[in-house]
């Protein structure tokens, strides 16, 4: 036999065998195997004509995009072992036996040797004939061209005598041995010499099973032990596609071999080398393996004569479900969902994957948030591990207020192209990831020369949440009356907060520079937690005033103007020339000081009291003191909760602060003012001493209502002059009198008077 391949290298869309050349002159060719492999698009032919050397000629017709299209193609080769005497194939359409030309008699003869003869012996004709026996009954004889046309073959080569027949023939028969089915054909070829009559006996016995499966993986298939006399334990080899390995070898393959109750069974791994897998789409993913077994035995039977049995079989298994599967390995800390899927078969690739309803196409573009790595795996299959962030917006986000977790939901839809038949598969799988917690927002922060800025990426769940300045919600409306720059879009909240505005609080204010912080506070709707957002920088300013919400009055002045060439600032002073600075240098003072003291004096209007102080420049020799700066600080009254000098200084807002240069410069120019620098709201400091705790209520932005009654206690006498209509201006010292065990309010301003006459 020769087996030999074509693999097409065009698409083919039909494909047949015609127009065969008849080239041989020396004997009918046949055809014994024609058979199209859909596992590798080859096509395999086996034919038989010389006892050396096998040729074959033939036109290969196809058709490519419509047009017909015809190749002269010729194959030879030759066996690569020597003939047996007797040589039986059972292929996978036709059983045949084979013996040498030159005949040699048995040993002694058999009762169905005579048998046989009487029909030959009979006969009239010297022409071949053939007669079949069929379960022990003779047939009558029939010519060989009239065998040939019901399928059988005879033909004498040059060596050897050779018959074939078809499997289901009618002169053939089936039947069990040892349990496997088994088809046999037995045919005497005869013909009569006169008074010689010269018989050959020809006997094709197969197995005809079919393969079975079990659930070890293994194919298997079996045949009698016997199916030919043996004086000795048969030679066995076995194979794939033609592959000849005895049975030491075959074991070392992973093949078992067993001989068990006069039976031979072959069991064959699915993973075994020259075996095909392929997977199949039919309302499922399944796969079937496929083996071109073949089986050799070498029988000898009495008189020393071999005989070589040669079975070719396909083992097909039936469709066997094949699941792939996905392994969630999303690691909560990381935020990103990790999806393996796993045992994908070689013949499986991965097409395109569908995210929550969005189809990818694989592989994912460069700027995509989304990857995907394939990896081969040991077991002939290969893996696909998808990462999406948490975070990104194709990912589904529900919060539960009850468990108080948020729920990260990605619906998976892989869909897999099965290169068998071009077909798709699809694989669906639901991830959900939770976080045990709902965080509040984090806003990163950072400094700037002119303030701080705020920025917070929005989440889904961030409405839980209501972001405040102080006691107010911080909207749009109440960063226009602060000076704060707020955007706010689908993606992020940012929020720049120009220095001094409302919200700042300071310390450490030097002549080298300050710190401020500015804090930002969020709230739960529903547990009423509040966490604090701050963030504190550095910063340096030549001159500066803050007015505390404590009643602090704390001012950084540059008094090279004001000062005579050579004078020193630490020889300056408030009023109170026992109030001098805190800090000095060449050409600053820092003082930080009261409100109420140091000789401050206090203005009060409708709305607001103002308290101004002095910046004084002591003569070093004659002592005089010339006012060269004054400082003032300014609250609404309706934030004040206490205002004289006796109870602590307490109010609900940072007063305005102004620095006037009042002297004339050194170099002769007047009325030159030091430059002040001009904040967008209140300049404004850290109170040094907390005032008392004040629950958080939001509340739409501050409006400041008119004052109508100062509360003022522990006061004597009022200084003269004072009339309806007038502002009050009071000098601290005036309240060094005798402490008086009463307490009134008085009306400010007469209007006032008129339209709530009332006294408490």
């Amino acid at each position: 036999t020769c087996h030999w391949q074509l693999k097409p290298t065009l698409n083919i869309g039909s494909f047949f065998l015609g127009d065969f050349l008849s080239s041989f002159t020396a004997v009918q060719v046949h055809i014994c195997s024609t058979s199209f492999s859909f596992l590798s698009n080859a096509i395999f032919l086996r034919v038989f004509q010389d006892d050396d050397v096998f040729t074959f000629h033939f036109n290969l017709s196809a058709y490519h995009e419509g047009k017909k299209v015809t190749y002269a193609l010729t194959k030879t080769c030759s066996p690569s072992l020597p003939w047996s005497p007797r040589e039986v194939t059972c292929e996978i359409n036709y059983m045949e036996v084979s013996v040498r030309s030159k005949i040699t008699c048995h040993s002694g003869t058999k009762k169905d040797d005579w048998n046989a003869l009487k029909p030959a012996h009979s006969s009239t004709t010297s022409d071949w004939q053939v007669m079949f026996q069929r379960a022990g009954e003779q047939m009558a004889p029939m010519k060989l061209s009239q065998a040939r046309t019901q399928g059988y073959g005879f033909d004498l080569t040059n060596g050897r005598l050779v018959f074939r027949a078809p499997y289901g023939q009618p002169e053939s028969f089936s039947t069990e041995v040892n349990g496997v089915p088994v088809e046999m054909v037995h045919a005497t070829v005869f013909s009569r010499q006169r008074w010689t009559v010269v018989m050959v006996d020809l006997v094709a016995a197969c197995s005809m099973h079919e393969g079975s499966h079990d659930n070890r993986g293994f194919v298997m298939w079996k045949t009698p032990e016997l199916l030919y006399p043996s004086v000795n334990s048969t030679q066995i080899i076995v194979g794939l596609n033609g592959e000849r390995n005895e049975w030491p070898v075959a074991e070392e393959k992973g093949y078992i071999v067993e001989r068990e109750n006069d039976t031979v069974h072959i069991s064959i791994p699915y993973n075994a080398e020259g075996g095909y897998r392929k997977s199949f789409v039919t309302g499922g993913l399944y796969e079937f393996y496929i083996f071109h077994l073949y089986f050799e035995q070498i029988f000898v039977d009495d008189d020393h004569v071999e005989t070589a049995l040669r079975i070719h079989r396909t083992l097909v298994t039936p469709l066997l479900p094949w699941l792939l599967f996905t392994d969630n390995q999303t690691v909560l800390e990381d935020r990103v969902f990790t999806v393996y899927l796993g045992n994908v078969p070689e013949d499986i690739a991965l097409a395109s994957v569908q995210l929550n309803g969005q189809d990818f196409m694989v592989p994912f573009l460069n700027t995509s948030s989304y990857t995907i790595i394939q990896a081969v795996q040991p077991n002939n299959t290969h893996s696909y591990t998808l990462k999406v962030p948490f975070d990104d917006p194709i990912v589904i986000q529900q919060v539960s207020k009850e468990d108080a977790i948020i729920h990260y939901r990605l619906d998976i839809n892989y869909t897999l192209n099965v290169e068998f038949l071009n077909e798709p598969y699809y694989h669906l799988a639901s991830i959900v990831a939770w976080s045990p917690d709902v965080s509040s927002p984090a806003f990163d922060a950072a400094c700037s020369e002119s303030g701080i800025s705020f920025k917070l990426d929005h989440r889904p769940f961030d409405y839980l949440w209501e972001i405040s300045v102080g006691a107010d919600l911080l909207t749009s409306e109440l960063a226009a009356q602060h000076g704060y720059i707020l955007s706010n879009d689908s993606q992020s909240l940012l929020l720049d907060v120009p220095l001094f505005t409302h919200g700042y609080q300071y310390n450490n204010v030097t002549l080298k520079g300050f710190v401020a912080f500015f804090e930002i506070l969020v709230r739960n709707h529903e547990t009423s937690e509040v966490q604090t957002a701050v963030k504190t920088c550095p910063f340096i300013s030549n001159e500066l005033i803050m007015c505390s919400t404590d009643g602090q009055m704390t001012v950084v002045v540059d008094l090279s103007l004001a000062i005579p060439s050579g004078g020193s600032p630490g020889r300056t002073s408030l009023k109170d020339n026992k109030c001098g600075p805190k800090e000095a240098d060449g050409t600053r003072a820092l003082f930080s000081f009261p409100v109420n003291s140091c000789g401050s004096t206090i203005k009060l209007g409708k709305d607001n009291v103002t308290y101004q102080n002095a910046i004084l420049y002591n003569e070093p020799v004659s002592g005089d003191a010339t006012e060269i700066m004054v400082a003032r600080c300014t609250y609404p009254l309706a934030s004040l909760h206490r205002l004289f000098l006796l109870y602590k200084f307490e109010s609900d807002t940072a007063g305005v602060g102004s620095i006037i240069h009042t002297a004339q410069s050194t170099t002769g120019t007047a009325g030159v003012q030091s430059p002040i620098i001009k904040p967008k709201a209140a300049l404004q400091t850290i109170p040094a001493t907390e005032g008392p705790a004040r629950k958080f209520i939001p509340s739409k932005p501050a409006v400041h209502p008119p004052a109508r009654y100062i509360k003022v206690s522990r006061i004597h006498s009022f200084p003269r002059g004072f009339g309806e209509g007038e502002g009050l201006s009071i000098q601290s010292s005036y309240f060094r009198c005798k402490v008086s065990l009463f307490t009134f309010f008085f009306h400010i301003s007469s209007q006032a008077l008129k339209d709530s006459p009332k006294l408490k």
